[in-house]
């Protein structure tokens, strides 16, 4: 897939929610670990979190998070892409709340401001994929005007 260029992004997302914006240094990187970690419980340290974020750049992965004040409380990772299947598209990687601030509306948010990114870019269609067993997600997404459009297949690869 291809990586497909935004410079255009602070702007749309800063005009559009003020409770929004890129998290691209270091400390923004810190700060988003302990939120993206109740999503990704896999990920060894926050020094595994980083270097992953920094290999994932270059294939245009970005950050953006959403704050209550001056606390983190959510966040989504995505990338802008381009493949046979959708053409131009961006791909939501990530999108989890803090738990003490569930219900807060805060994933609406973000998928809203990521809409207006990805039409922003010229996109198609903005997707995502959740697993088969999570229910709670699935209504969630299809609250939100996503709808399952594709069933992705898997094979575990030994890498030995």
């Amino acid at each position: 897939m291809t990586y497909l260029h935004h410079q255009s992004l602070p702007s749309v997302l800063d005009l559009a929610d003020p409770a929004l914006r890129p998290l691209d240094g270091p400390g923004d990187l810190r700060a988003a670990y302990p939120v993206m970690r109740e999503l990704r419980p896999h990920l060894a340290s926050e020094a595994d979190f980083l270097a992953r974020v920094e290999r994932m750049r270059p294939q245009g992965y970005r950050l953006v998070g959403a704050f209550d004040g001056a606390a983190l409380v959510a966040l989504a990772g995505y990338r802008l892409q381009e493949n046979l299947v959708y053409g131009a598209f961006l791909y939501v990687d990530d999108l989890i709340t803090a738990e003490p601030h569930r219900g807060g509306h805060w994933g609406a948010r973000l998928l809203r401001a990521l809409d207006r990114v990805a039409r922003a870019e010229g996109c198609a269609r903005l997707v995502l994929d959740t697993g088969l067993a999570n229910a709670r997600a699935q209504r969630f997404y299809f609250r939100e005007g996503l709808y399952t459009g594709a069933l992705r297949f898997q094979k575990l690869l030994d890498s030995h």
